[in-house]
């Protein structure tokens, strides 16, 4: 990865990633955690409809295509769609560890373009959990899951509550994501017996 800012360096106390027991199984496709989502969403007509599969331990692979309306620059990838993609990649993670969390922070570099029709591949895995703080890592490559580097990020995600969406998000979304049955399912995924 890019090495990243000391904001992005686990502490010294950091441990090893688990996965946790009632995580999707390798291979699984993992879904929208929102249908409304930018990211992952199918409701969204012009969002990323990234699909992200679980792989082993605590890691995913995720591909997204590029959009006309997804460009800046003409015919190529607009940068914050590239971000984009690779955020919801890395909080996609969450869905192995089980546990509800928001970007804190997010570094992203830039190694090549990525023209409008191209799939981005991108492979992410958390690299270190200190307390609430989940460190994780992601690259993005085009041509193949093994092609050339186009974009590479290192990100801080905060675990939070659900209470953290209600508080915060716009009240009629609320009460239309907690009527939807889909995403009752959903949250009922996280919940952990005590």
């Amino acid at each position: 990865m890019s090495g990243g800012s000391a904001a992005l360096q686990p502490p010294a106390d950091a441990v090893k990633p688990v996965r946790h027991a009632d995580a999707p199984a390798p291979g699984e496709l993992l879904g929208a955690h929102y249908s409304q989502c930018f990211g992952c969403g199918g409701e969204q007509p012009h969002g990323l409809h990234l699909e992200a599969r679980a792989g082993e331990g605590v890691s995913l692979t995720a591909e997204f295509t590029v959009q006309s309306a997804h460009q800046g620059a003409p015919g190529l990838a607009h940068g914050g769609v590239l971000t984009t993609a690779l955020d919801e990649t890395l909080g996609s993670l969450n869905w192995l560890l089980r546990t509800v969390a928001v970007t804190g922070r997010l570094e992203t570099d830039f190694a090549r373009p990525v023209p409008v029709g191209t799939t981005l591949y991108l492979s992410a895995e958390v690299t270190a959990v200190a307390g609430r703080k989940i460190y994780s890592s992601a690259v993005g490559r085009i041509d193949g899951p093994d092609g050339p580097v186009a974009v590479r990020a290192d990100a801080l995600f905060i675990e939070v509550k659900v209470d953290h969406f209600i508080d915060h998000g716009r009240q009629e979304e609320i009460r239309a994501a907690m009527n939807d049955p889909d995403q009752i399912r959903r949250a009922r995924a996280f919940e952990v017996n005590p």
